[in-house]
């Protein structure tokens, strides 16, 4: 694939960043794009390896060597159709993807790996920018009805999916706008919301139904969805948050991230929040996690001018290259900088967090921790001991707990009576994603815990597949890896 010879002689490079001092300005991504030849030789350094890992790599099974040799060969509409063969909505995981895709190619056995994401990225931009994106409505109608209860990367995938099937799909969410976590999680500046907007329209004009302001089992009755239509798929996403249960965890300046982030996105778009306005204007933050959630906190606590901004973090410091026992193509859990620690946070490793402090009204002013080591023990899981003697007090006036999902809220399972798993996640057959209650359906975060996009949607495409199959004794829909998107 690509030119025989390119990843001999073309090296890997990526999208720059704009400086810090223009970027942390203002809530606009920041990339600086590279010119399409650039892209190109890009997709040259795709070996023809005989065995693509980045297939296996990639949740969605993206035809990654075949969309690469289109681009070298500049073929971008060829391109685009491969890409979107597999993949709804490839301008999302071109932005937020880690790219587990990369980690699995051949070529980053012993070099660096081909730029899989930042090509997928730019298909998808040329395809929107000359009109390859067209709504593509079926042909025909089953006169089947679906559900589908949130509206974030699984839902969306799901409806357009089971919407080319030709069943009227309706999809139903809480809040005021589309998109989920896109679009109240994912701070701006990774990516701006016109990217979702421009994506709807087209669902829209495909046939899609979108409700807004529907908490289904809240203000909108579950029985009443549920009689309403042949099947209901929920994709709400894993939306419990983790919290810290020590003392101080209620003082006034300690916040969820998912209470902050989705209130700067709403800040950002103009709509006018109710209640406390939480800002980390001239404080002195610290962010307690040290995922994309915590990085995504860093960045927005820059942007709004905070006085300065620590990450704690409770796992030891990873390794800039493959730990041992995570050899390619696996996943390696390594140490990994984002655009937002570079920015000005300052970041600590094995350290964890005893107790908040006060003052007499009850606002925060500080926090103790205690440093902490690991013990690996061969076959046991990794043991945590505190380090006598490193007990340490920091001053600060903001505090963001950024420390994950445990599980989906149980107030549609509850009336419904679905079983939850042993993680609290609605429990829903592995191979056709049904739930115990016939007809009702689960796929995403809801389904299978707290993960990344390109799992959300690849779960929403199954799921569709498996709900059509349902509906109507089989299904033509493509699953993982097949590239052909049949129309009714």
């Amino acid at each position: 694939m690509g030119k025989t010879t390119g990843f001999l002689e073309y090296k890997r490079k990526v999208e720059a960043y704009r400086p810090v001092e223009d970027r942390i300005k203002k809530f606009k991504e920041f990339t600086v794009p590279l010119e399409e030849k650039e892209i190109k030789t890009q997709g040259a350094r795709c070996m023809d390896c005989g065995v693509p890992f980045c297939h296996s790599g990639c949740p969605l099974g993206n035809l990654i060597p075949d969309f690469n040799d289109a681009v070298y060969k500049g073929k971008w509409e060829d391109a685009a159709s491969i890409l979107h063969g597999t993949n709804n909505f490839p301008e999302f995981t071109g932005r937020l993807c880690p790219a587990p895709c990369e980690e699995a190619c051949v070529l980053g056995i012993n070099e660096d790996p081909v730029t899989i994401e930042n090509i997928e990225k730019n298909i998808a931009e040329k395809a929107f920018k000359n009109g390859w994106i067209k709504p593509n409505p079926p042909t025909k109608r089953t006169g089947k009805k679906v559900a589908v209860i949130g509206s974030g990367p699984a839902g969306m995938a799901t409806a357009q999916q089971l919407n080319r099937a030709g069943h009227m799909v309706t999809v139903y969410e809480r809040d005021e706008k589309i998109g989920g976590l896109l679009r109240y999680g994912i701070p701006d500046f990774k990516m701006e919301k016109s990217v979702i907007d421009r994506r709807l329209a087209v669902l829209e004009e495909e046939g899609i139904k979108f409700i807004t302001n529907a908490n289904v089992g809240k203000d909108v009755a579950i029985e009443d969805v549920k009689n309403g239509n042949d099947a209901i798929v929920l994709c709400g996403g894993a939306t419990i948050r983790r919290g810290l249960n020590i003392e101080g965890a209620d003082f006034k300046g300690v916040y969820q991230a998912m209470d902050f982030l989705p209130q700067n996105n709403r800040r950002v778009d103009g709509i006018v929040y109710e209640g406390e306005d939480i800002k980390a204007t001239g404080k002195k933050v610290i962010v307690i996690g040290g995922g994309d959630t915590g990085s995504d906190c860093i960045g927005t606590s820059i942007r709004q001018g905070a006085e300065s901004v620590l990450n704690f973090e409770i796992m030891e410091k990873g390794t800039s290259e493959r730990p041992e026992h995570q050899p390619w193509p696996y996943w390696p859990m390594r140490l990994r900088t984002t655009s937002s620690h570079k920015e000005g946070a300052e970041r600590h490793f094995s350290i964890s967090t005893k107790r908040f402090v006060s003052d007499d009204n009850g606002n925060l002013t500080g926090l103790v921790t205690t440093e902490v080591e690991w013990t690996n023990k061969p076959g046991e899981r990794p043991e945590l001991s505190e380090i006598p003697g490193t007990e340490k007090t920091w001053d600060c006036d903001m505090v963001l707990l950024a420390l994950g999902f445990t599980g989906s809220e149980p107030t549609i399972a509850d009336q419904l009576g679905l079983k939850m798993d042993a993680r609290t996640n609605i429990k829903a057959d592995n191979q056709n994603y049904m739930t115990n209650v016939p007809g009702v359906f689960a796929a995403g975060d809801t389904r299978r815990g707290q993960s990344l996009i390109v799992w959300a949607i690849s779960e929403g495409r199954e799921a569709a597949y498996h709900i059509d199959t349902y509906l109507m004794g089989s299904s033509n829909l493509p699953q993982k890896g097949e590239g052909d998107l049949p129309r009714a």
